[in-house]
């Protein structure tokens, strides 16, 4: 069965309003909230990026029911695994085991900010594999060591362990990334809506649940909705190869100055037709995903929110696979 979430736009909101948005996620019959892990927003006009693990402890004392997951988190630059190893489980904990780790091999934008460069991808997956060793090799519990070629842990523990570990989500685009999700990882993420990805990952042996994001921009009118979605999200546009080299939002401002409204209009369900919205999210179904967030880069949260409960989320349940 197909699971809904809403992605909180870390970028985009302080963290208060974050935690109220994953309280009324929660209320509108979404299955989990994601949260993007960044250090910089994406465009200087978004004006937000808390520490997400802040705001997720937060939500998980503010929520009862609702699933929570980074989206994604790199383990590997900006942090340590010994330190995601401790927070992951922290949290599993805070949240009665509803939290799920997503992981991937990062963005510049967010990881050269201590210091110490950005590999280049092929050794980004290198340490991301490493990482999830470590991670692993913490969460078996006692005094752990480990002596990689880019990571090593010395003596460390994480006393607080839950008895259900976190499931722990691998962002995948290819081959090789898809090998370490399905390796070491216990799901797959992504963000298109690759069926061969998918029949990929499961061909290496994955068996997890598959994550995608849906991007939408939902609102009363579609000029609104196309504004919100240009002002904020035309970055998007550039592709991941760009998304991932960038090192500040001035550098997404010029590389997005050339992508007219037009543009994103073409690449998104825009306004209040519900029906275009449904038919944005079924290709991630009909490509094998079982948890899918949805973005919703319109100007209006809390509408979007009574969308969802009053109709949008029924109708997305009723999606099915297209028999291949």
């Amino acid at each position: 069965m197909v699971q809904f979430g809403y992605k909180l736009a870390a970028e985009g909101f302080g963290p208060a309003e974050l935690v109220r948005q994953a309280q009324r996620a929660e209320a509108a019959g979404f299955d989990f909230v994601e949260i993007s892990d960044h250090y910089h927003p994406w465009l200087d006009v978004q004006g937000h990026s808390p520490f997400a693990w802040s705001v997720l402890g937060a939500i998980a004392q503010g929520t009862e029911r609702i699933g929570l997951a980074t989206g994604v988190t790199c383990p590997f630059l900006r942090y340590h695994p010994a330190i995601i190893a401790q927070a992951a489980a922290t949290l599993a904990l805070l949240s009665d085991g509803r939290f799920t780790l997503g992981v991937g091999a990062g963005e510049r934008l967010n990881e050269h900010v201590v210091g110490r460069g950005f590999p280049a991808v092929a050794q980004r997956h290198d340490m991301l594999r490493e990482s999830l060793e470590i991670i692993r090799l913490l969460w078996e519990g006692g005094y752990q060591s480990y002596e990689g070629q880019y990571l090593d842990v010395e003596d460390a523990r994480v006393f607080d362990l839950p008895d259900v570990l976190p499931d722990i989500a691998v962002a995948a685009s290819g081959s090789s990334s898809a090998a370490i999700a399905a390796e070491l990882g216990d799901g797959l993420f992504a963000t298109d809506p690759d069926a061969d990805l998918v029949v990929e990952y499961e061909r290496l042996g994955g068996t997890g649940p598959k994550y995608g994001e849906a991007a939408i921009a939902w609102g009363k009118s579609d000029d609104a909705a196309l504004e919100a979605a240009w002002t904020t999200a035309r970055w998007s546009l550039t592709g991941w190869k760009v998304m991932s080299e960038l090192p500040n939002p001035v550098n997404f401002e010029a590389a997005s100055a050339y992508i007219r409204r037009d543009d994103v209009a073409d690449q998104l369900s825009i306004g209040p037709d519900l029906k275009a919205h449904i038919e944005a999210v079924r290709p991630y179904v009909d490509a094998g995903f079982d948890r899918i967030a949805i973005m919703n880069l319109g100007p209006d949260p809390d509408a979007f929110f009574d969308a969802y409960a009053a109709e949008l989320g029924p109708q997305l349940r009723d999606l099915r696979r297209s028999a291949r």
